[in-house]
């Protein structure tokens, strides 16, 4: 009796050892899988996007980062599909071909999520006070998004997505082909929102999320206003991932109201989506908006967050 006694106390010493017990001696679940995103991968990504330079709509950089994506995505054995659509050009009223690209995790499931960002730049750094024609690089302010993704994705194959949705990445095209004050802003993600409207399809998209602006070295991602007032669940969901990943960066309130990708998606699609960006960015619009003011790590919190949020979807 005694020696049971013993095996059985240094039986329960291991598993509190290896964390499958707690001090009271109740077993505790075993720790969820969950891959880790790796920072120095993705940016990676982030700097070979910025070498292409400027990656404006219609451009041989926006061509030459399609094909980046393309290739990228479909070594990882994704469904890939070009949504094409053309707009006038904001100054000379000619047509621009428009890429909305949609990459497919388990494309036969109903119920989906989406995981978007816009991946065009804008033409000019005008809130540049010394070179507002300058050579506008995008780095966070277009690039960040696409590296996630890019990262992300590697690690899709492996994991388990709660309630069996399926997930989507859609890049948005569009989305700042703007040269003056007025010019029509979100072409990529109005033109998806109205197409899932419209037309006829045998899925559903339950949450969206958009990244924005998420590779600022010094991170900092409030509740965005417009977000909690579409999506007010899925948004405190996100920001209590945070939490529960021990993310400080994810500051749980509200500071900045941001017309961005996830208007149209709420407001024509019906999609709940929130959008997860940084606004305190200094180098918004200028030509400093460069690698070397992103940082992978800031990365990784963001894909800590939405990994675990992915695996805990509320219902």
């Amino acid at each position: 009796m005694l020696w049971r006694l013993k095996q059985t106390t240094v039986y329960l010493s291991f598993l509190i050892l290896a964390g499958m017990v707690s001090l009271n001696g109740s077993i505790a679940a075993e720790p969820e899988n969950r891959p880790e995103f790796d920072a120095k991968r993705a940016f990676g990504y982030l700097t070979k996007i910025c070498r292409l330079e400027s990656r404006m709509s219609g451009s041989p950089g926006m061509a030459a980062q399609q094909k980046l994506i393309l290739d990228h995505f479909r070594e990882l054995k994704a469904k890939v599909q070009f949504q094409s659509f053309d707009a006038p050009h904001p100054i000379t009223g000619n047509p621009v071909r428009m890429n909305n690209m949609i990459v497919s995790w388990h494309p036969e499931a109903k119920k989906r999520i989406l995981l978007a960002c816009h991946y065009d730049t804008r033409p000019f750094p005008d809130r540049d006070r010394n070179n507002p024609q300058g050579l506008f690089i995008g780095a966070n302010d277009g690039g960040s998004g696409v590296a996630f993704l890019m990262e992300l994705g590697n690690l899709m194959p492996s994991l388990k997505i709660s309630q069996g949705y399926g997930v989507d990445f859609v890049f948005f095209d569009g989305e700042e082909l703007v040269f003056r004050q007025n010019d029509p802003y979100f072409l990529g993600s109005k033109y998806f929102a109205t197409q899932y409207k419209n037309e006829p399809r045998d899925f559903e998209y339950v949450y969206g999320v958009l990244l924005d602006m998420i590779a600022d070295r010094n991170l900092g991602i409030f509740m965005e206003k417009n977000s909690l007032k579409y999506a007010p669940q899925l948004t405190r969901s996100i920001w209590e991932a945070a939490r529960k990943t021990g993310v400080r960066e994810f500051i749980p309130q509200a500071k900045f109201e941001i017309r961005d990708d996830h208007l149209p998606l709420n407001e024509i699609a019906g999609i709940p989506t929130c959008d997860i960006i940084d606004f305190d960015y200094p180098a918004w619009h200028t030509t400093r908006d460069v690698p070397r003011n992103c940082s992978g790590t800031s990365l990784e919190k963001v894909g800590t967050v939405i990994i675990y949020w992915l695996q805990n979807l509320p219902e």
